[in-house]
């Protein structure tokens, strides 16, 4: 017997029933999944505009605390980056910017997690519903080789076409929602992302003005250093 024989006989025997109880179990995690990550990007989401506002005014009144209190009390995930970055203002805004950016790699995990499994699964949901499809395809073949052209032979064969395409459907059932749920999920994210690298720049921003201010002198500072170079030049004339 050779290896197209053992192939055929094997999936007679199972049929495709299997795939598509497989189908099932795949759609239920994949909805499980959905409502788990629909109830966590609830949970994360704040006013932004709000946020931005009230950080730029903090950071402009060099009110760091007022800042601090601010991110606290929001849920965002963008608001834990900048904390991050905050917590390191100290040391500098280079110090800041490494700070967020491994703030940024962690939630970012949080973010992605499980949506390769719904990727994966709209991809490939529609081929594994094929496979149901091509066992019922070689079912019906089958039975209309044995029993010939009788009319009790054409109902085994309908039957079987039927069960071939109730797999192609079940698998486009599975697949569709998965694939908009997966981009949804993405399109959420790429916000988060750029709502996160516009606040990180706000307190930036801040960081390197401060550094500037402590790195060159005030503008009074430096024209008292101008007043007084003509006395200076006076008293080594007086030397002289």
């Amino acid at each position: 017997m050779d290896i197209v024989t053992q192939a055929k006989l094997l999936m007679l025997y199972v049929g495709a029933a299997p795939v598509m109880w497989l189908m099932i179990g795949l759609s239920i995690i994949s909805i499980a999944i959905i409502v788990e990550r629909s109830l966590f990007f609830a949970s994360v989401r704040d006013d932004f505009g709000a946020l931005a506002s009230g950080l730029t005014a903090h950071l402009r009144d060099n009110d760091r605390e007022g800042a601090r209190a601010l991110l606290d009390a929001s849920r965002a995930l963008e608001a834990q980056v900048v904390l991050a970055g905050l917590d390191e203002a100290a040391r500098g805004p280079n110090a800041a910017r490494e700070a967020m950016a491994g703030a940024t790699a962690v939630q970012r995990s949080k973010l992605d997690r499980r949506l390769g499994f719904l990727g994966t699964l709209g991809n490939n949901a529609p081929f594994v519903g094929l496979f149901g499809t091509v066992i019922g395809i070689i079912l019906a073949f089958e039975e209309l080789s044995q029993a010939g052209a009788s009319a009790t032979a054409t109902a085994g064969v309908m039957a079987s076409i039927a069960e071939a395409l109730v797999a192609t459907a079940i698998g486009l059932f599975v697949a569709i929602p998965a694939v908009a749920a997966y981009n949804a999920f993405q399109r959420k994210i790429r916000g988060i992302a750029s709502n996160t690298e516009a606040l990180s720049h706000v307190l930036l921003v801040h960081l390197e003005g401060v550094a500037a201010r402590e790195t060159w002198p005030t503008p009074h500072a430096r024209g008292t250093s101008a007043a007084s170079a003509p006395h200076l030049v006076t008293q080594r004339a007086e030397v002289r």
